[in-house]
């Protein structure tokens, strides 16, 4: 298969020919559609996150055909349209059974398969999966939990982009916020994810839903996803804009930026007895410093969210029945499509802020 391999953290990606062995037993392989390009896949390029294995095939977000299957898998078949997650769960621990598949207890090694090896190769060598399903190349090896059946009038190059920022964005705030018709809230940082918490307030119902980012064009982005406000928080002060706005604050915040002080201007914008909620994961050793006065008094919460608390096989058929609905917008998304060999011209493109989502198509 062609893939974009990381060979080492702040070096651009090379395009090489990786050997990927069959699936193996609770494995499924797909072809490869398209890949979304996620800032999670910069960050482990550009050195912001330390934990990463090299050589890897990067990629977490992406939709494909299931070319073969291997012994005992049960939910697809060959030639199902799939859309890929990236959180493989054992279906059978504490979390899985209560409806929590994403704090799941039995994950496999990072860059591995659930025993602990890889399936692709390159000149006799391992290559490590990034977030097991590595999206990045014209083929993959998963995890059966990993492959999601969705139906097939769904466009696959639009089906890619739920395989995580959109499921990221809207279940963070269907899911885990749970924001109610009506309520306010505010999306600090109007990038893939941050849009589709945009996309998750409109299909609750929120008002107003205001974005804050430091990039017009990214805020002008959001206003087509359905921001009623928008704040440029380099010209004014995102907290005081939003409390002119609300009063006292939005009930719910969203933190959908990797930024420490973005945290901890979302968590001062929210009301007394809001919830914030931090998306974004701030590169390795960040801390948020947060004065317990603004916590315990006034009641807000502080949480986190990891894929929006996605139940996939659920959550991915859902959100595409809404996009087949005309309820979520997927297509608005897609600023530019790039061949696999483009794929550092897609990360420059992504960190200068000049696309909503870049896509990857095979």
């Amino acid at each position: 298969m062609r893939a974009a391999v990381l060979f080492e953290q702040k070096k651009p990606l090379g395009v090489e020919e990786v050997d990927l062995a069959d699936p193996r037993e609770g494995e499924v392989m797909v072809r490869m559609v398209a890949s979304g390009v996620c800032h999670s896949c910069l960050h482990a390029a550009d050195g912001s996150w330390t934990n990463v294995k090299v050589p890897m095939v990067l990629g977490d977000e992406g939709a494909g055909v299931v070319e073969k299957v291997g012994p005992g898998v049960k939910s697809v078949a060959v030639g199902d349209h799939v859309i890929l997650s990236w959180a493989p769960s054992c279906g059978r621990c504490r979390y899985c059974v209560t409806g929590r598949p994403v704090l799941c207890e039995r994950r496999p090694p990072a860059g591995c398969m659930f025993d602990g090896t890889t399936r692709m190769t390159l000149r006799g060598q391992p290559v490590y999966h990034y977030g097991t399903v590595a999206t990045f190349g014209s083929m993959t090896v998963v995890p059966e939990s990993c492959a999601i059946p969705i139906r097939k009038d769904m466009p696959l190059d639009r089906a890619a982009l739920i395989g995580c920022s959109v499921t990221t964005g809207v279940c963070s705030v269907l899911n885990v916020a749970q924001v109610p018709a009506g309520a306010s809230m505010a999306v600090f940082g109007t990038g893939g994810i941050g849009l589709n918490a945009i996309q998750g307030g409109v299909i609750a119902g929120a008002h107003p839903i205001i974005a804050v980012d430091v990039n017009d064009a990214k805020l002008e982005y959001a206003r087509a996803l359905g921001a009623t406000h928008l704040v440029n928080g380099a010209r004014e002060d995102a907290i005081e804009a939003i409390r002119r706005l609300t009063g006292a604050g939005v009930a719910y915040s969203f933190v959908a930026v990797g930024d420490t002080r973005a945290a901890e201007q979302a968590f001062e914008a929210t009301e007394p007895g809001g919830t914030c909620v931090v998306i974004g994961l701030p590169p390795t050793g960040s801390r948020i410093s947060i004065d317990p006065g603004r916590l315990v008094g006034p009641q807000r919460v502080l949480r986190g969210s990891s894929y929006g608390s996605a139940r996939t096989f659920v959550d991915f058929p859902r959100l595409v029945d809404l996009y087949l609905a005309g309820k979520l917008k997927l297509d608005e998304l897609i600023t530019r499509r790039y061949d696999i060999s483009e794929v550092n011209e897609a990360f420059r493109a992504l960190a200068a802020g000049e696309v909503a989502r870049g896509l990857i198509v095979f």
